[in-house]
C-alpha cells in the first residue's frame, strides 16, 4: 500500500558509491573531479567514468535517454544542463544533430545507470564556428560532458518519439511509469528514478504545449504521478532540493495537489525549513484532514521548534551568566555610590542658585 511518501513497507535504499573517487566542486556550475583512468574512445574523445551502469551498451540506431551538463574547456562556462532545465535529452545513435556527434560516441560507450565525464574536442563538437543562439558555444571550443545515461531502447524496441501517435506516446510512458513502480517497490530507488525519467523524456514541454482538451489531461495523468514517484525518490536518497523541483512542477499544474504539498513539506523539513514546511503541510490539513500522516509531521515541526527554542535559551543564559548575588560589600558600594551622586546633585542645585541671584 502506497503512503503519502511512497511505498508504506519499502526500506531505506541509497544510491550504489562510485568505486572511484569523485570531488564535486562547491561552485555547482563547474564539472566534477574524476579519480578513473582516462580512456581514448577515439581521436578528439576521452572517458572517465563516475559511476558504473549495468548490462550492455546500446546499438546503432537505439534510442538513448540521457542527462547532461556541458562545458566549454577554455572557460568552463556551462552552456548546458538538462537536470537544471528538467528536460531529459532522446538521443537517437547514428542520427544525432552534427554538434552532438562527440556526444553520441560518448553515450554509445555507456551502459544504463552509468554516469561519466568526457572530453570532446571541437571537430565533434560545435565546430569551427561554434554556435551563437541557444546554447551558445564560441568557435573551435573543446567541450567537457558530464553525462548519465538513464536508460535505452534498441531499435527493434521502439521507434523515435516524433514518429508515435499522442496516444503511442502516452502509453509508452505509462508503461515506464508502472515499471518504475513495480522497482520501487521492490526497493530499488534508482532504477525506479530512470524508469520514470524514460517516462517523462516522452511528455516534454514541446509534446505538453500541443496538447489540450482530453489528451492533455490523459498526459497529466502519467506524467504528474511520475514528478510525483521521481520526489518520493528523492526524498528516499535525500536530495531534498530536487525533490522540492519535481513537486513544484505537479504544483504548477495542480496548486492543490496533496501529494506534491505533502512531500514538498518533507522535503523542506529535512532542510530545515520549518516555516515552509508547516505552510505546506497546513494546506494538506485543509485539504485531507482526517490523514494521519500530515498531523504527525505537524507535531514533529512544533517538537523541533521547541528543541530549539531550549536550545537558544540555554545558549544565551550560557553567553550572559546569572545577575550577580546582592553581598554585603557590593551593597555597601550601591550605598556609597548613591551617597556621591547625592552630595553631587545637591552641589549642582547650589551653585545653579548662585548663578541666578548673581
Amino acid at each position: 500500500m502506497c503512503s503519502l511518501v511512497g511505498c508504506e513497507d519499502s526500506k531505506d535504499t541509497s544510491e550504489e558509491a562510485s568505486p572511484f573517487p569523485v570531488f564535486q566542486n562547491e561552485d555547482d556550475d563547474l564539472p566534477p573531479k574524476v579519480g578513473s583512468p582516462e580512456e581514448e574512445l577515439v581521436d578528439g574523445v576521452t572517458k572517465q567514468i563516475i559511476k558504473e551502469g549495468q548490462g550492455d551498451t546500446p546499438q546503432r540506431h537505439a534510442t538513448c535517454f540521457v542527462h547532461y551538463r556541458a562545458w566549454t574547456v577554455s572557460t568552463m562556462h556551462k552552456f548546458q544542463d538538462t537536470r537544471k532545465e528538467q528536460q531529459v535529452l532522446e538521443l537517437v545513435l547514428g542520427h544525432e544533430k552534427e554538434q552532438l556527434r562527440g556526444l553520441a560516441i560518448a553515450v554509445a560507450s555507456m551502459k544504463a545507470g552509468e554516469s561519466a565525464l568526457f572530453k570532446v574536442g571541437w571537430k565533434l563538437g560545435y565546430g569551427k564556428e561554434g554556435n551563437f543562439s541557444f546554447p551558445n558555444v564560441p568557435p573551435m571550443a573543446d567541450l567537457v560532458y558530464e553525462v548519465e545515461l538513464i536508460g535505452f531502447e534498441n531499435a527493434r524496441e521502439g521507434r523515435p518519439r516524433a514518429e508515435m501517435t499522442v496516444e503511442e506516446r502516452i502509453e509508452a510512458a505509462d508503461r515506464r511509469r508502472v515499471d518504475g513502480n513495480d522497482a520501487f517497490k521492490e526497493d530499488k530507488v534508482g532504477e525506479a528514478m530512470q524508469k520514470y525519467e524514460m517516462a517523462l523524456a516522452y511528455m516534454g514541454d514541446d509534446f505538453m504545449f500541443q496538447l489540450f482538451g482530453k489528451y492533455k489531461d490523459m498526459a497529466n495523468a502519467v506524467k504528474n504521478p511520475c514528478h510525483l514517484n521521481m520526489a518520493a525518490c528523492l526524498l528516499r536518497l535525500e536530495q531534498y532540493e530536487e525533490a522540492i523541483g519535481q513537486c513544484n512542477v505537479v504544483l504548477a499544474e495542480d496548486e492543490n495537489n496533496v501529494k506534491a504539498l505533502f512531500r514538498r513539506g518533507k522535503a523542506q523539513a529535512a532542510l530545515g525549513r520549518t516555516d515552509n514546511a508547516r505552510a505546506d503541510f497546513n494546506k494538506v490539513r485543509a485539504l485531507a484532514p482526517n490523514d494521519k500522516a500530515v498531523l504527525k509531521e505537524l507535531k514533529l515541526i512544533a517538537q523541533h521548534d521547541k528543541e530549539l527554542y531550549e536550545k537558544q535559551r540555554q545558549l544565551y543564559k550560557g553567553l550572559f551568566g546569572p545577575p550577580p548575588l546582592e553581598t554585603p560589600s557590593l551593597k555597601r558600594k550601591k550605598w556609597v555610590r548613591a551617597l556621591i551622586d547625592w552630595f553631587l546633585s545637591l552641589f549642582r542645585a547650589l551653585k545653579l542658585g548662585r548663578r541666578k541671584s548673581e
